[in-house]
């Protein structure tokens, strides 16, 4: 019960709207209700409530008068009526307050709170709204294509796969989603930690050196564990029709299960040779994914891991040590089901496959 009758002895006389939701908030969490419901009902934001707990647990006063920094102090100068204004403002994105791009930087932050509030912030007063008060945390953009059909991919998910994965049950099928990628002497860069003024340098030998990989992420009908199969090209090869078709007789024989396949709706999927190998065999059936959306596919989950992981910063000088280093961490995914299965989590497809 989330609100109930006060006794006497519980009464607060003398106490704001604001001072109560405060109060309330703490008390409701402590008493284990989930920050989102507390933060519906009571008009809030969960940081606010994990702000406020964390006040109360330190012995500080939530009265809106104490209300400084997370000890106490001055008064916040942005109120939280402000502050939800504030979100707002930042939830239509950077362009539609006049910046050519939707990137927000503290200055852009701080020009904007100057503007609507006639508050200025330092920057790094700004950078404390954002991760303290809004629970802004910084991230990296996920770039899409403007051809990408976000009603028909949510269709996709919603009414489509639901349908494949019953066709895979009753066909007791194994559930494959396949994938391509390739992998360059020239790495992924991320960043690292360096002395000051002295710059990391990647030393790349020859830099359109590449492997083409493509890799499987299988579910048996039983849904108990998954599995991983790869397989590489030659140096610089890129995948045709006749490759694809190979690595699927050999995935064939290798299962020798009925299977339900999904992959992208690429050329090289369609070709002819394709086709006609699936025609043959009965046990194979093809279904796609909606165009421009690989986040759906677990196996470019696999390649992401790899990429800005395992393999982010490493330079090899020759591709043959490119491919030793790529089979020895393909090998090692490919044991691992609970990184498989993060996989496809993060797909966030509603899929439940592995029982205990």
């Amino acid at each position: 019960m989330l609100f109930g009758n006060a006794s006497p002895s519980t009464m607060h006389q003398i106490e704001s709207a604001r001072d109560f939701r405060r109060r309330r908030a703490v008390e409701l969490m402590e008493q284990g209700e989930t920050l989102d419901v507390i933060a519906r009902i009571l008009g809030t934001t969960p940081p606010s409530i994990r702000r406020w707990h964390k006040i109360s647990k330190e012995g500080g006063s939530l009265k809106t008068k104490a209300m400084g920094g997370a000890m106490g102090g001055r008064p916040r100068k942005l109120s939280d009526d402000q502050l939800e204004h504030l979100r707002e403002l930042l939830l239509q994105g950077a362009t539609a307050h006049g910046w050519h791009n939707n990137l927000w930087t503290s200055k852009r932050v701080r020009e904007v709170i100057h503007r609507h509030f006639e508050i200025m912030f330092s920057l790094s007063n700004v950078w404390t709204i954002l991760r303290q008060y809004l629970g802004w945390t910084v991230q990296r953009p996920i770039q899409q294509l403007r051809e990408r059909n976000d009603a028909e991919i949510e269709r996709w998910k919603n009414v489509t796969f639901p349908r494949i994965t019953k066709q895979a049950d009753d066909l007791k099928a194994h559930l494959v989603f396949i994938d391509e990628s390739g992998f360059m002497l020239t790495p992924t860069i991320r960043r690292t930690f360096a002395p000051c003024g002295q710059t990391p340098v990647n030393k790349v030998s020859n830099p359109h050196g590449r492997i083409s990989v493509i890799g499987a992420l299988t579910v048996s009908p039983s849904r108990k564990q998954p599995h991983f199969y790869y397989q590489l090209l030659n140096d610089n090869a890129n995948f045709r029709g006749i490759s694809v078709m190979q690595y699927l007789d050999e995935l064939r024989r290798r299962i020798r299960k009925p299977m339900v396949l999904l992959w992208d709706a690429i050329p090289i999927h369609r070709a002819e040779v394709i086709k006609s190998y699936v025609h043959n065999y009965s046990t194979l059936t093809i279904r796609d994914f909606p165009p421009y959306a690989p986040e759906l596919n677990p196996v470019d989950k696999v390649w992401f891991y790899l990429k800005y992981d395992r393999m982010a910063n490493y330079t090899p000088t020759t591709l043959a040590k490119l491919r030793t280093k790529l089979n020895s961490e393909l090998e090692s995914v490919a044991s691992q089901p609970d990184i498989l299965s993060s996989c496809i989590r993060q797909t966030k497809l509603d899929f439940q496959p592995f029982t205990a």
